[in-house]
């Protein structure tokens, strides 16, 4: 079953991707394999610590920086020591016209895994991308939230799941629970 946490952001961002026509698309994804559930040209996974996106570009046997056109961070830029330098890195390993999307919690609990650092919303995740050299006018990002999805994230066990029929997906932009967004490399 599904977290409560990820519903609408799973949704919206499955949207923002398939909008880029995965197909055509060399995609790597950090610490995660939420990436596998599309069908793009090339993905490759690389996992934390034998990858470590803070301490540089992920690099090829001949030591050339990898080049791709999506990079996904699911759940995974609340764990990093360095968001900032991790992004820039990011934007390092983009083609002209690559995406990164990365998707981070916002009000939930402390999870260290092995680390939690920080929490961003919309406009932070925004702010975040322009700060590390993307034009705020390639930058997306939204949020979703509400207090009953943030009163659920205080039971235990955690995460909470869905419940269709008990938790409703209306957003209140007070009380975001998570936030998402998609830079675009001019």
């Amino acid at each position: 079953m599904a977290s409560l946490n990820r519903i609408v952001m799973s949704a919206s961002s499955r949207e923002m991707i398939r909008s880029l026509r995965p197909h055509k698309l060399d995609v790597a994804e950090i610490s995660g394999g939420w990436g596998a559930n599309f069908n793009f040209k090339t993905y490759e996974q690389y996992r934390y610590p034998r990858h470590d996106i803070c301490a540089g570009p992920f690099r090829d046997k001949d030591d050339r920086v990898r080049k791709f056109d999506l990079i996904m961070a699911n759940q995974v830029w609340e764990h990093l020591d360095r968001p900032y330098a991790a992004t820039k890195n990011i934007r390092k390993m983009l083609r002209k016209g690559g995406h990164f999307w990365v998707a981070v919690p916002f009000f939930i609990p402390f999870h260290a895994a092995p680390n939690d650092c920080s929490r961003w919303s919309a406009r932070g995740l925004k702010n975040l991308m322009i700060e590390c050299g993307f034009d705020e006018r390639d930058v997306y990002s939204e949020q979703w939230g509400n207090r009953h999805a943030a009163q659920r994230n205080l039971e235990v066990p955690w995460p909470p799941e869905y419940d269709k029929a008990q938790d409703p997906l209306d957003n209140d932009p007070e009380m975001p629970i998570c936030a998402w967004a998609l830079a675009q490399k001019s």
